[in-house]
Formats: C-alpha cells, structure tokens, sequence
C-alpha cells in the first residue's frame, strides 16, 4: 500500500507524541518539551526528550530518535502498515486504499476479524457452560488459573459438527469456510462429478481452544488441544487469508512489549510452555505453531531481539527442532543477529521445570545457554565417531557445508577460523610451528632423558586426558579473577569475548557463576551495565566476591597503571583471555604428544612433543608476567 507524505504528514500532526508515549512510559514537562528515562537503554537520569511541536522524539544518552510512526515500530514492535492504521484509526482518519482490490480485500479481512472475534466469544461461553466441564477440570488438573485463562483467551468448542455453525450463521457457510472455522466437503479437493450436496461442519469439536492472535491482538487463527483419546493432539486453523502459520508466532502480541523491558525473547515448543512460563513470570516467550521454526519467524524474532533465545525439549525431538532452526538461520545471518540455544533437562519441558524446581531453574538454563557456533560445532563433532582419519576429514568436510550455507562474507570468515581453531586444537594441538630440533647429548628437555644405551625415553603423562578446569593453578586463579573483575568494571566487552568465555570450565563455582551472570546479561540487553550485573546476582557469595572485586584499587593486566583508556583495556583483556584461556589446551596437547612418543618414539613425534612443551613454556612465562604486576590482586 502506498501512502502520500501528505496522509503522513497529516497523522504525525493529529497525534500527540507526548500522550502516545506517556501511555508506555512516565513522562514529565519540560518547559515546551517532555523528559522521561529512555525506553530504549537503562538509566536513572532521564535523558529522553519529546517535543510534540516538531512531532519528534530523542534519546541524548543512546541516539534513539524517531516521530510517532517510529515509536510504533521500534518500542511496540508493529510493522510499519500496523502502526500507520492503528494510530489512523486513533486520529479519526481514513488509511487510504490506493485501488478497488486493494480495498475489497481490506473490506474481506474486517469481515474475517469480526468473524474471528464472534467465534471467539463462542468458544469463551461454552467454557463456562455446561459442556464445558471437562475442559475447566483438565485446566485445573494443569494448574492454570483463572487470570491465565482471561489473558489467554481459553475457550472450548462443543463436541458437536454443528454447534459454531449455528451460531455464526448470520456471517453465512461461505465466511466461516475462510475464515477456517467450518470444513467444506465439497470443496476445491472434492469430486467435480458428485452431484449430491454435503453440508459444512465445525472444523473444532470437542477440544480445549485458543486464540491466536497478530500482532495487534486480533484473533486470527485457533489451535485446539484434544481433551480425550485421539489425534491429532493438536489442531491449528488452516492458512486463511489472516493467517499463515509459517509467519506467525503464537504470543507475540504481548511478548513483543514484554520483550522491550527484558530485551529478550524466549521461543519454545509450544502453547502450554509459553503458558506455563507466562504463568512462572517470563513474559517474552513465543512458539511457532505446529512446524519448525521458520525463516519468517527468525526474521520477526530479529526485529525484537538480537539474539533470540531457543529453549527446546532435551529429547531427540526437540534436540533436532533446534539444529533445524540453526541451520535455517545460516544464510540470514547478519552482523549482531544471532540464535542462543538452552537445553531443558531430558524428558522435562519447561511446565516440568518450574514446577518442579521454580523460576531460578528456568533462569539458570537460560544462563547457560550456546551460541549458534558453539551448537552447530558440537552437533557436528558428535554427529560421527572421530576415530580415524577419514571419520575426521568427513567432520571437516560437514563443518565447511555450514560455512558454505552462510552468506555475509564476513560472518563466514570468522565461523572458517573459529571452525579451524576448534578442529585443530582437536586434532593437532595448535597451529603448527617448524624446526624443533631434538636435544643432543644426555641433557634433559622437558622431562626427557636418555637411558642407558643412549635412547631417549619420555617422560609419564599427566594422569587423565580431559583438560583440567580453568583456575586450578595459583597464577590461572589470579588472572581469572583480574579478567573478570575487569569485565565487570568494563561490561561493554562482555560481547567481545561471549563466545570464549562460554566455552571455559571454570574450577571455583562462585567464579564459574559470577560468570554465568554477566554473560546471561550480555545476551538480555544491548547495553550492559555494571550495576545491572550486580542487580541480577542479588544478595549472596557471588555478589559479595563482585562487590569486592570492584573495590579493589585496579584490576590490570600492566603495571603501574591506574586508569586505561578503552582501546587498552579490549587489547589487554584479549591478551588475558587467550593465555587464559590457552593454559588447559596445551597442557591436554603436551599430555597427549608425550603419550605418542612413549608409544612410538620416532623423530618426528619426538620433535612434536618438544614443540608442544615449548608452547606450553612461553605460555607459563607469559601468565607469570601478566599476574607479577603489582596491579592484580
């Protein structure tokens, strides 16, 4: 539909921008303009102005800026014809339709929604009728109140094929057939040559119903659960005119403003999850319906949200439902958009969870949750034994199908190299460096000696081959404390290195949690700030730890140096992180190097194990001179 600048001009000026925003938000006057706490960050001190003379609105702290449209969009979350109608419709003004069709199919939809509505209204009443017993019983056996059952809409369709027809039939058989109400018999799939009428029938018989709703909270669709034996289980409205079940997420009406407070969205499997969260406090949950998460439905999702987080069963099922989605959201990635994934304990779906273990069980999944290259990495490596070469050249080859399905050029560079460091610590330790050249003589390298007859024998293992927690040793422990307490004080670079950090077993719970916290946030808002972290931790060990690391005199990584500007503190907490991070993963290398020169002492597995316990001596040298400073503590 296209609108003239005038029609819009016309609305900007018929709308009050302060009321508009004052519905939302608490706004205050300002001389000729409003001031409120921006909607869009967090802060204490407004820094958000509205001038309703020149129709605008902006932020001063984060740079939000827009007119009444734009708020639509950007804090409700409409697309940009929803937010033109509704705020047409609260002007008293007449949305232009640019042509006769354009304008009989917005005449068809109204017919549809004020179908959808009566139907709804239906549903509503047999809940709270007689027949509607059984339905009541099964909602309470399920625990759900009765203010759920109002803000979802709970209704129930009669057991009969008749029921909704008759009282809908003032709208005529041929509506409510479109409308996905009524089932058709002789309809388009019918044979042309029978001759004998079939009447419609109710398409919901019998079954626990809800309304799906759009964006704007109009009924579009119902799905219906069986209450009884039978199948399907659940059953959704065909696509219809208002409705494409590929497009529409269930909930997102009121997730979408849920969502601009937690600057999350959850999805999970399915209405009763959404439901049972919904009811356990999480408001920002949506589901697809019926299907795996589609490319439309990411796409809605990223308008809301960065990084959606997808909380599937642990099952089989719901396992493979997460790695579709993944592998769906490959070609649209783009810079910052991206998927979390958090897995449910096996055979529990989040009902289970929370009611079982309560909200704190379902935040601590969330916490712990993956990223996308972190899943798609571990899907692959587990896909497969990795016994042999071949087993390990085809991990290799499913690996680059992922990279080749990815299209912006710069994404796909950074999953080949976060690929290839991931293969290659796997499969050869690190990098591979030349000339290591073998002792001579009878001194000692690295534990090696020669024995009596002159042949060089290796030194024992480490026992256990799973790399060690991070923090076992005194100097990782001071070094893990510095980087963390520099995150805290830095929480702008919690992003940056996200993804590392995830990765990390870290030895010391109350540090591995401190963690957990300031990643979890970096996923919740754009913007993380210092004290939001420590509103999240609450009371208890780990915030009294985070507290104390911020009264420390400074947490650096060079010495003698009491304030750093921004650009130093990323290098130095890059710097930190790597030689961190690297400690475990060489020393898991130098175990396994010794091992295959115990077992086979040849030149060449000499040379590797000497190359791998040199690597293994810079690093020690770098972390005792990152911690000598006189700075960490």
């Amino acid at each position: 539909m296209s609108l003239t600048p005038a029609f819009l001009d016309e609305l900007r000026a018929r709308t009050s921008l302060s009321t508009l925003i004052g519905r939302t938000v608490k706004v205050q006057k300002a001389g000729r303009e409003y001031k409120a706490c921006c909607p869009f960050h967090n802060e204490k001190t407004p820094s958000f102005t509205i001038n309703d003379e020149k129709g605008f609105y902006h932020c001063f702290g984060c740079g939000a800026h827009g007119d009444a449209i734009r708020w639509m969009t950007d804090q409700r979350g409409l697309p940009f014809m929803e937010a033109v109608k509704e705020l047409a419709q609260a002007a008293s003004m007449e949305v232009p339709a640019p042509d006769l069709r354009a304008a009989k199919r917005a005449e068809q939809a109204k017919g549809l929604h004020d179908v959808m509505a009566s139907a709804q209204f239906f549903f509503e009443q047999q809940l709270g009728g007689i027949d509607g017993a059984e339905a009541r019983a099964y909602l309470q056996k399920r625990g759900i109140t009765n203010a759920a059952c109002r803000a979802f809409g709970f209704g129930y369709s009669p057991d009969s094929r008749g029921r909704l027809k008759a009282a809908l039939k003032d709208y005529g058989d041929a509506l409510l057939v479109e409308a996905g109400l009524l089932i058709d018999p002789d309809g388009a799939e019918a044979d042309s040559e029978k001759t004998i009428k079939r009447e419609s029938y109710d398409r919901f018989r019998g079954r626990l119903m809800l309304p799906i709703r759009d964006i704007r909270g109009r009924v579009i669709a119902f799905g219906g659960r069986i209450l009884g034996q039978g199948e399907p289980k659940y059953l959704n409205s065909p696509d219809t005119p208002l409705f494409d079940k590929g497009r529409t997420l269930y909930n997102i009406d009121r997730a979408s403003p849920a969502s601009r407070t937690t600057g999350r969205i959850i999805v999970v499997e399915g209405y009763m999850d959404v439901i049972a969260l919904a009811e356990a406090g999480f408001g920002d949950v949506v589901a697809p319906l019926g299907t795996a998460l589609t490319e439309h439905q990411i796409d809605r999702i990223w308008k809301m949200v960065d990084v959606p987080v997808l909380c599937f069963d642990g099952d089989a099922a719901g396992q493979k439902a997460a790695i579709r989605a993944a592998m769906r959201a490959l070609p649209m990635l783009r810079p910052g958009h991206s998927l979390a994934f958090a897995t449910l304990p096996t055979d529990q779906d989040p009902d289970d969870l929370v009611r079982a273990q309560g909200p704190a069980a379902f935040e601590a999944v969330l916490a712990a949750a993956e990223p996308l290259v972190e899943r798609l990495w571990k899907y692959e490596h587990d896909a497969a034994p990795l016994d042999t070469p071949e087993q390990r050249a085809a991990l290799k080859q499913r690996l680059a199908g992922i990279t080749d399905a990815i299209a912006h050029p710069d994404i796909r560079a950074h999953y080949l190299r976060a690929f290839k460091d991931r293969y290659d610590a796997l499969f050869f330790g690190r990098a591979s460096y030349t000339a290591a050249q073998r002792p001579s003589g009878g001194q000692r390298a690295g534990g090696w000696q020669r024995d009596r007859r002159g042949n060089w024998k290796a030194p024992l293992p480490p026992a256990g081959g799973e790399a060690r927690a991070i923090g076992a040793t005194g100097l990782e422990q001071r070094l893990l404390r510095a980087i963390l307490a520099s995150l805290l004080r830095h929480p702008d670079q919690i992003p940056q290195h996200r993804e590392t950090l995830s990765g990390l077993r870290i030895g010391d719970p109350i540090l591995a949690r401190l963690l957990a916290a300031m990643i979890s946030a970096s996923f919740r808002k754009e913007t993380v700030e210092t004290q939001g972290i420590l509103t999240i931790l609450g009371q208890g060990e780990v915030y009294n730890m985070a507290k104390g690391m911020l009264r420390a005199d400074t947490f650096t990584f060079t010495p003698h140096r009491m304030v750093a500007d921004s650009d130093r503190v990323s290098r130095d907490l890059e710097e930190a992180v790597r030689v961190m991070t690297q400690g475990p993963e060489l020393e898991t290398a130098l175990a396994e190097a010794t091992k295959r020169a115990r077992d086979d002492l040849t030149e060449e597995t000499f040379a590797e194990q000497q190359r791998v316990h040199r690597l293994k001596m810079d690093h020690d040298n770098r972390l005792a001179e990152l911690v000598q400073s006189e700075d960490i503590v």
